[in-house]
């Protein structure tokens, strides 16, 4: 487990962190396909907070694209690196996902948040951040919408809708079970929304979830209790 120390150089203000934020997002690749599907490595990345103390920990599982195995994983904990601002909350979380990631003995391939890439306020939310300061593919599957607005996929699995911001695609609303709530697919860096989307099937053979979250959102909660019992 690596112990993370938050950058020197890391926003301190709503201010500095938006200025950020507008700096990379002119950094974010959208013409490229991605890996395809079922091919090479993904890796799923998810964080866990201690209030209390003020930590976060984060967790890297890297997944045989074809077989969903299990190949390598990482955990990273250190002290949540800036307050809670909606719109900004990647910048809590990159330090110690990064460092999560760098501590992977294998390449991750794309890469998979629990959180939202193009489907933010200022289209540049975990995944597109991420994706930017690595170099990675990578693409966000979220719980809810978020503020934005969609219609009801159909019920069969495979169904999508487009999620909106006003009239702006920023992403889709995907049912990966039938009749079960849809999850929110939007792309973060160098993948297309159509391959995030079969991306994010494939990733989905038995619960709503991907596996890569499933699994990455289990690690974290334990490197959490283990350095931080209650």
């Amino acid at each position: 487990m690596t112990t993370v120390r938050i950058p020197e150089d890391w926003p301190a203000t709503e201010e500095q962190a938006r200025a950020v934020q507008d700096a990379l997002r002119a950094r974010v690749i959208l013409d490229e396909p991605g890996p395809p599907p079922r091919t090479g490595r993904v890796t799923g990345v998810d964080v866990a907070y201690d209030d209390e103390r003020d930590v976060v920990a984060a967790a890297a599982v890297v997944l045989d694209a074809s077989s969903l195995d299990v190949v390598a994983e990482a955990t990273a904990v250190g002290r949540v690196s800036f307050p809670y601002v909606p719109g900004l909350l990647a910048f809590r979380e990159i330090p110690t996902v990064l460092a999560a990631l760098e501590a992977l003995p294998s390449p991750p391939g794309l890469v998979v948040c629990d959180g939202y890439g193009l489907a933010h306020p200022r289209r540049f939310g975990l995944a597109s951040h991420l994706g930017v300061l690595t170099g990675l593919p990578t693409i966000g599957v979220a719980k809810n919408p978020f503020t934005f607005t969609y219609d009801d996929p159909d019920s069969p699995r495979g169904s999508t809708a487009p999620l909106f911001a006003g009239s702006e695609e920023v992403g889709r609303a995907l049912r990966t079970r039938d009749g079960v709530k849809p999850v929110f697919v939007s792309v973060g860096h160098r993948v297309t929304l159509d391959d995030a989307c079969a991306h994010t099937l494939a990733l989905t053979p038995a619960y709503r979830l991907p596996e890569t979250t499933r699994r990455a959102d289990a690690l974290c909660r334990r490197a959490l209790r283990e350095t931080h019992p209650a």
